[in-house]
Order: structure tokens, then C-alpha cells, then sequence
């Protein structure tokens, strides 16, 4: 099943099944208006949208032209949206660049930030920045959204509420994090809104690239029409989605809708090196921080720029026949 959300002048927008190949959909008014309603009832709901899928693929369902440029991102806004850093190698990387040691603790408890909610951007829609001296990145990621988790919840329940699964393109601004971390008090200015895909889709539509807990498949990221990453969001994640769930968890519950993240998807090279470039017949990387990084490890300083006004981004996943699964997250960097 792959859901999405239209825009209909309302702050929520209007929630739509999506066909598999992304080319219908069908509005579902008499089941849930928006994706949070539906997620706040999915025991009921959750069913009969799955019936609609189905009658959406045999041609059983109304349906209308699907345009990704029409899509909000599948929540437009959430009760809570927490990043997690479950690709440790991402993390080492960024200590190492800046000569700080790797905690040993780091491969054992992950680490997780509380982003802002209120409002993401459209997966088509720009980044409009004031300045680009904030060190504009991109961060392409996986998340799922959960249904309700209980206070404590075992590895097991958190399995089981993973309701959804989207691609994410998490903006943060690299020059402003350092004066924030300083502080002792975590991200805020440094995090701006994020996007998500296009599309949701349920993990029984992943079929066998999902096991329960990661997604065995190619993030496909492109800077400005040009291969940039095409690290493998299966390999090297330390931390699966249930125990992101479970940290997150551990002293409070969880709401129905909220959004689990993934961190930077990052792959380590061949023989546990910093991994090369695409064009350089590596995976490459799903942030500029990181080539960054791996420049000023090597030469002592970074060469390749973050984003600037008029650079485009594009995140994207395809199963193993080739098909786009979720959509793109397309956007370009504006000058607000």
C-alpha cells in the first residue's frame, strides 16, 4: 500500500492511495481525510485502506492523474519527528574530521535528536535559506512512521508498530551547529524543516529488501543532475528501526504519527575505509559533510562546497527492477 497527501488548500492536506507504479490515485474521504486521522485509528482504518490498494490496482477504484509535484510530504506536520544516527560510521567520520575521539558507547546506545514537527516542507518544494554562509546540506535518510508504543516498549513491539516507511531529506545548516553544540543544548537553529518522500509506503509493499528493522536498498542521491550517493541503507546501520523505536521510547510514550529517522545513510569502504566517490566506483554519500569530512582527513582541508542558491537536490530509492518506490524528494535552494 503507498499513501500520500495532496494538497487541497487545507494545513493538512487530503490523503490519497497511491498505485504501485506511482501513475493513479484514488481519494479515500469516507475512510480518513488526513494520514494522522488515519494513523490514529489504523487497527480500523489501516485494513480497509489496504482493500482500497488492492481495488486500486484491478482498476475497481475511481481514480485520478498522481503527480508528485501535487504531494506534501505524507505528514505535513507531526506530533514528533526524532532523528536517530544509526549509521555510526557517519558519526566517526565527523569526529575523526574534527579530531575528536569515537566514545565507545556510540556503537551501543544511538544517538537521537528531537527536530522540529510543525511544519516540513513539500518532497518538490524548495529550501529557502537567508544566507548561504549556514552551510545548506542535505541529508538523505530512511524513516518510518509509528503507531502508539508504549513507555518501555520491548524490541518486539517496536517491530510491530512500524505502520509506514519514507525517504527523507533532512536540512541541516553546518555552520551554525558548532556555536549550538557549544551551547550544551542541542540543535534548533542548525535543523531547519525537513522533507519527506512523495509517497509511504507500508513494509509489506518493500517486500524482501525490508527484514522488520532496516531496508536492504540503494539510497539513490543526486547533486545538480550528478551521482553523489548510493550507499546501500541496509549495510552498515548499527541501530535498526526497532531499536531507534525503543530508545526513543524508553521514558515516554510514543504517539500514533510519529516519525522515526534514520540518520545519514552511510556506507564504509571495501575494506573498512572512508568510502570513495561514485564517480570514483564507490557508494559515495547522502550529505555533503561527509566528503567534507573524508577531503579533510585526507588533505587537511574540505574542497567540495555545501548547497547554494540554485543547487538541486534529489533522493530517491528503487526496488530491484528499477522502479521508483516512494517517489522523489526533489528540491532546489532559493534564497528566502
Amino acid at each position: 500500500m503507498k499513501l500520500a497527501t495532496l494538497r487541497d488548500g487545507s494545513r493538512d492536506g487530503r490523503l490519497v492511495v497511491v498505485s504501485r507504479d506511482l501513475t493513479k490515485a484514488t481519494g479515500v474521504p469516507h475512510i480518513a481525510r488526513t494520514l494522522q486521522a488515519a494513523l490514529d485509528d489504523w487497527a480500523h482504518v489501516g485494513p480497509r485502506l489496504m482493500d482500497v490498494a488492492e481495488m486500486l490496482e484491478t482498476g475497481a477504484e475511481p481514480t485520478e492523474r498522481f503527480h508528485e509535484r501535487d504531494a506534501l510530504s505524507p505528514l505535513p506536520r507531526a506530533y514528533q519527528w526524532a532523528d536517530g544516527s544509526a549509521y555510526v560510521n557517519h558519526v566517526e567520520l565527523v569526529r575523526k574530521a574534527r579530531g575528536a575521539e569515537m566514545p565507545a558507547s556510540f556503537w551501543e546506545v544511538p544517538l537521537m535528536y528531537q527536530g522540529g514537527s510543525d511544519t516540513f516542507l513539500a518532497p518538490r518544494g524548495p529550501i529557502r535559506m537567508a544566507d548561504e554562509a549556514w552551510g545548506i546540506d542535505c541529508e538523505g535518510e530512511v524513516a518510518v512512521i509509528v503507531g502508539d508504543v508504549p513507555m518501555g516498549a520491548d524490541i518486539d513491539t517496536c517491530r510491530e508498530a512500524i505502520k509506514l516507511v519514507m525517504l527523507v531529506n533532512d536540512v541541516s545548516l553546518r555552520g551554525l551547529i558548532p556555536a549550538e553544540l557549544a551551547n550544551g543544548f542541542g540543535f534548533f537553529q542548525s535543523k531547519p524543516s525537513s522533507a519527506f518522500s512523495p509517497v509511504a509506503v507500508s513494509p509489506d509493499e518493500l517486500g524482501d529488501a525490508w527484514d522488520g528493522g532496516k531496508l536492504h536498498l540503494p539510497l539513490e542521491v543526486d547533486l545538480n543532475g550528478k551521482p553523489f550517493g548510493r550507499a546501500n541503507a541496509g549495510v552498515d546501520m548499527t541501530f535498526d528501526f526497532p531499536k531507534l523505536i525503543a530508545h526513543a521510547a524508553k521514558t515516554r510514550a510514543l504517539c500514533a504519527g510519529s516519525i522515526i529517522g534514520s540518520g545519514t545513510v552511510s556506507n564504509k569502504g571495501p575494506e573498512g575505509d572512508p568510502g570513495k566517490p561514485v564517480d570514483e566506483g564507490g557508494a559515495g554519500y547522502s550529505c555533503i559533510a561527509e566528503i567534507r569530512m573524508i577531503e579533510t582527513i585526507a588533505s587537511g582541508a574540505p574542497k567540495t562546497p555545501f548547497m547554494r542558491f540554485g543547487d538541486t537536490v534529489r533522493i530517491e530509492m528503487r526496488d530491484k527492477d528499477g522502479h521508483s518506490i516512494f517517489g522523489a524528494i526533489e528540491q532546489t535552494v532559493e534564497k528566502a
